[in-house]
C-alpha cells in the first residue's frame, strides 16, 4: 500500500506525547525546522518531544516556533546573551542559571546565521563577524554537555577566514565528543529542492555504541528523488483566502514573461525578453525562469516570491510560487502553521531561511535507531536511511 504523502498531512501528531523522553534545545531557532524534523523522528520512535529552551533573535520566527510547538520554552534573544563564556573557560553565572533551568539534555541543535559563508554574499564573504556565532555553538556544548550536537550550515561555511568549523571541531574533541562532517544533498533525503547543508555532528563519547562511529551515523542511504508535482501538485488551482495560499503580485512585464515560458513551454527566458540588466552572458539562466513538475525546485530563497530572484515561476500557472507551495517544497506539512507571522515580508523569510526537517528526521532517526538517543535498542544502521 502506497502511503499517503506526508506533507499533506493537517492533523498534527502529538509530538509531546510518548513512552521516554528526548530532551533538546534548538539554538538559532529560527521557525523550527530543525526541531520538527526531531520532533517526526521521535515520534515515530515513541518518544516524547522536550524543549527547556529555543532561541532566536528575531520574533517573527519565535512566535511561528511557538504557534507549532506550545508547550517549549522560546525565547526571542541573541544566543551570546545566554552563553556568555569563552571557549576553555568555567561556566559564567549566567551560563550555571541556563544548566539549572535546561537540566540533563539529549540533543543540542542549531543553525548559526550563514549569510556571511554564502557565495550569493559579496560584500562580507568569509569575513563577516557573524559567522563566528558558531562557535557558540561549541560554547553551549561545553556547558550543557549533550549526548549529541547537530550544527547546520551552509557548504561555504569551511572556507570561512576565522576557521568556525575547524575550531570548533577541534575544541568539541578536546572536551570529549567525536566529530564527524559531511556535505549533504538534501534532494538525496527526498526533498523536492537541489539544496546542500553543511552537518558537523558531535557525539559524546560515552554515548557511542561499541563499534558505531559519528562519521557512520551521518553517512546516509540515498532516497528516491522527489519532483515538484509530488510536493505541491495539488496546490496547483487552489483558491484559498489564506495568504499562504495568495502569490506575489506580479508587474505586467513579468506576467507577459511567465505566460511566454508556459505559452511555448520553456523553462529558461530568453535573452530578448530579459531585463537588460539581466541579458548577455551571464551564469544566472534560473533568474526569471519556470520550475518543472517533474524536477525538484531550486534552492527555495526568501525571494521566491519574484522571477527576478531565481527560478521561481509556477510550472502551469501565470503566477509565481506561493508560500505554502514554498514551505511544501522545504518540506513543512500542512499541520505546520506560519500564520503567527505578522507581514509577508517576514513570511518569506521565514519560510527562505528555515532548514527542510528532513535533514534532522533522518539523522535522529539514525542516533534513536543506533542508541545513541533514546536509550533504544541498536539496530543494524545499514538498513536505516
Amino acid at each position: 500500500m502506497t502511503r499517503a504523502n506526508p506533507l499533506r498531512e493537517r492533523r498534527r501528531p502529538s509530538f509531546e506525547l510518548g513512552s521516554r523522553r528526548l530532551t533538546v534545545v534548538d539554538l538559532f531557532a529560527g521557525c523550527g525546522g530543525l526541531t520538527l524534523g526531531v520532533a517526526q523522528a521521535a515520534q515515530e520512535r515513541g518518544l516524547a518531544l522536550d524543549i527547556p529552551l529555543a532561541i532566536d533573535f528575531e520574533l517573527a520566527p519565535v512566535q511561528v516556533f511557538r504557534a507549532n510547538f506550545p508547550e517549549a520554552n522560546v525565547q526571542a534573544a541573541t544566543v551570546e546573551a545566554y552563553f556568555d563564556g569563552a571557549l576553555g573557560e568555567e561556566r559564567t553565572i549566567t551560563e550555571i542559571g541556563v544548566v539549572d533551568q535546561v537540566g540533563d539534555i539529549d540533543l543540542l541543535i542549531g543553525g548559526p546565521p550563514c549569510q556571511g559563508h554564502s557565495d550569493l554574499n559579496n560584500h562580507t564573504r568569509r569575513d563577516d563577524p557573524k559567522n563566528r556565532l558558531y562557535l557558540r555553538m561549541a560554547r553551549a556544548a561545553e556547558v550543557l554537555r549533550p549526548r549529541v550536537m547537530v550544527i547546520e550550515n551552509v557548504p561555504a561555511v569551511v572556507h570561512d577566514s576565522q576557521h568556525v568549523v575547524a575550531r570548533t571541531r577541534a575544541h568539541l574533541e578536546q572536551i570529549g565528543y567525536q566529530v564527524a562532517t559531511s556535505r549533504i544533498e538534501l534532494v538525496q533525503l527526498g526533498i523536492p529542492q537541489t539544496r546542500r547543508r553543511h552537518i558537523l555532528l558531535a557525539v559524546r563519547a560515552d554515548a557511542l555504541s561499541a563499534g558505531v562511529s559519528a562519521a557512520e551515523l551521518i553517512e546516509f542511504l540515498p532516497q528516491p528523488m522527489r519532483d515538484l508535482r509530488w510536493a505541491i501538485g495539488d496546490l496547483e488551482q487552489v483558491s484559498s483566502d489564506r495568504w499562504v495560499d495568495q502569490p506575489s503580485r506580479m508587474s505586467p512585464e513579468n506576467q507577459r514573461r511567465i505566460q511566454w515560458l508556459i505559452d511555448n513551454d520553456e523553462l529558461n527566458l530568453p535573452n530578448h525578453l530579459r531585463p537588460k540588466c539581466h541579458r548577455g552572458d551571464h551564469s544566472y539562466v534560473s533568474m526569471y525562469g519556470r520550475l518543472s513538475w517533474k524536477l525538484p525546485a531550486q534552492t527555495i530563497t526568501s525571494g521566491f516570491g519574484s522571477m527576478g530572484q531565481g527560478r521561481y515561476g509556477h510550472p502551469s500557472q501565470p503566477r509565481t510560487i506561493t508560500p505554502h507551495e514554498a514551505a511544501r517544497i522545504q518540506g513543512f506539512p500542512d499541520y505546520f502553521q506560519f500564520e503567527a507571522a505578522v507581514t509577508r515580508t517576514e513570511l518569506s523569510v521565514i519560510i527562505g531561511n528555515a532548514v527542510p526537517p528532513a535533514l534532522t528526521r533522518v539523522l535522529t532517526t539514525r542516533l534513536i535507531d543506533s542508541g545513541v538517543l533514546g536509550h533504544a535498542d541498536v539496530v543494524n544502521l545499514k538498513a536505516s536511511a
